[in-house]
């Protein structure tokens, strides 16, 4: 398909696999199985969800709302549901607004779900995209405690130079035309070196300044999960925060990047196997489309992982 290998491919992303969607699947559909799998963990019916949140940028229409689908397909009727649109960045985005809709006691349990299905939107003749993107959905159920784990928090975003990540055309600003169709501007854009250099020092200045925030230092962190973008950034940002890989949760090389899927699907990976403890302090850091970057310093509060792993 592409002037590439699996050799050149690993060695500058660290990606050995991707998973793709049907054409006949919409994010709606991954995104209801992983919200499945969240409520069966916690012992839930939809109908006990009071809002329902989805980061995306691939819904399954520009309106109504995905997650209103979601609920729906769940079985959840006349229930808060609202989608995100911070790309990468939007799981870190959608904890930080779910946590603070709990603790103002607007909703009492909030199902948070990242999913994408960038090969909707992937140009599979640009070998500079094709080989990174892939889909996927991971949800995370969120609920009032005595004790707040919401500890730190960093968001930001720059919006001067959206062409450096960007879908060119479907906005009000470029509708979708036969000219759009023709120029391959239905398909994601970006500058690859811009975008590394900016993911790396993002990354790092975010997560610092959570940990000030939450008044802890990286060697209170049990557990680093990144957005899962391209081995080099996440190996560049671990030397440079100081924490040691062992200690940072990478997926990429099974799965690609994600987008708002990529840290959720790396947090249920990292439950199941016994690496999430109750008490512990878990990093999420993100940075995507914006251009957008977050980081929240997270006390691990959760029911325990499933019996049989380490």
């Amino acid at each position: 398909m592409l002037d590439t290998n699996d050799e050149w491919i690993i060695t500058r992303t660290g990606i050995e696999q991707r998973h793709l969607a049907t054409p006949a699947q919409a994010v709606s559909d991954l995104a209801a199985r992983a919200a499945g799998v969240a409520l069966k963990r916690a012992g839930l019916d939809a109908s006990e969800i009071d809002c329902f949140v989805v980061a995306t940028v691939t819904p399954d229409y520009p309106f109504p709302a995905t997650a209103a689908i979601v609920a729906s397909t769940l079985g959840a009727r006349d229930k808060a549901a609202f989608d995100m649109e911070i790309g990468c960045s939007g799981f870190v985005y959608g904890l930080s607004v779910v946590s603070a809709l709990i603790r103002a006691g607007v909703h009492k349990r909030v199902m948070l779900i990242g999913a994408d299905t960038l090969s909707k939107i992937t140009d599979y003749t640009d070998r500079s995209t094709a080989i990174l993107f892939g889909d996927g959905a991971g949800a995370v159920i969120v609920e009032r405690a005595a004790e707040n784990s919401f500890l730190g928090g960093d968001f930001g975003t720059d919006g001067s130079r959206p062409d450096v990540l960007f879908l060119p055309a479907g906005g009000s600003r470029r509708p979708v035309d036969a000219d759009a169709l023709n120029e391959r501007l239905t398909f994601i854009k970006m500058q690859g070196r811009e975008t590394f250099k900016f993911a790396v020092t993002k990354m790092v200045e975010s997560a610092h300044v959570a940990l000030d925030q939450a008044d802890l230092d990286v060697a209170d962190i049990a557990l680093l999960i990144p957005h899962q973008a391209n081995k080099r950034i996440i190996d560049a940002a671990a030397k440079q925060l100081g924490i040691p890989l062992a200690k940072m949760y990478v997926n990429i090389q099974n799965y690609g990047n994600t987008s708002a899927a990529s840290i959720p699907i790396a947090l249920s990976e990292a439950y199941e196997h016994g690496l999430v403890k109750d008490g512990d302090v878990i990093m999420f850091v993100a940075f995507g489309a914006g251009l957008s970057w977050g980081a929240i310093a997270w006390r691990w509060n959760g029911v325990p992982p499933p019996a049989g792993h380490a």
